[in-house]
């Protein structure tokens, strides 16, 4: 219930501040729990992702410092939101999303990269689709990078691709995490071209 709600603010605001949303390629998403993964932009694009791909319901990786604050806490673990020591992870960060996949309907927001500060895919994404036997689908988010861009009304583009699954031959070492990770740049790299061929991203925030 809670969500539901947020979620519908959260679209009456960023309809209000901005108000150009596209999100294409809708009929790429499959039925059932999956895995939405994407290159980090920004801080809000998760809230871009899950409101493109609404009416599903998702849950989200947020890091542990974030729910030091018991006001912030309570609104991140009412909207789905679990806490990663991204110091030190520990078996919690792949067996929490994990069960949530298998036994609620809910998806999973993820981002390889793991921060906004970083291009460098990273093996967890592969790990729980394994685990948890669903697909991952590659999606990006061009537009505004700062909340003050927001307000310029730039449009804001969020595209899916067509999802897949991590083989359960697999191995998941070097060369088959490489592989899956492989798979996610390419797709990422193809949205990004459908979407504007000239687009680059620089990170606006270092």
């Amino acid at each position: 219930m809670f969500y539901s709600f947020l979620r519908v603010l959260v679209r009456i605001i960023l309809f209000v501040v901005n108000g150009h949303n596209r999100f294409i390629n809708k009929d790429r998403l499959p039925e059932g729990n999956y895995i939405l993964v994407g290159p980090h932009r920004t801080w809000f694009d998760p809230i871009y992702y899950a409101l493109a791909a609404s009416p599903k319901k998702f849950s989200f990786m947020a890091k542990i410092e974030l729910f030091k604050n018991p006001i912030l806490s309570f609104i991140l673990r009412h909207a789905n939101a679990f806490p990663v020591d991204r110091n030190h992870p520990g078996p919690s960060a792949i067996k929490t999303p994990v069960k949530t996949l298998r036994d609620k309907d809910l998806s999973l927001v993820m981002f390889p990269s793991g921060t906004r500060h970083s291009q460098e895919l990273k093996g967890g994404v592969a790990v729980i689709a394994k685990m948890a036997k669903v697909p991952i689908v590659p999606t990006v988010y061009q537009g505004p990078l700062t909340f003050k861009e927001l307000f310029s009304r730039h449009p804001v583009t969020v595209s899916f691709g067509d999802p897949f699954y991590v083989d359960p031959k697999l191995k998941l070492n070097e060369e088959g995490l490489a592989k899956v990770e492989h798979q996610m740049q390419s797709a990422f790299d193809a949205l990004d071209k459908e979407i504007d061929p000239n687009f680059r991203y620089v990170d606006v925030t270092k």
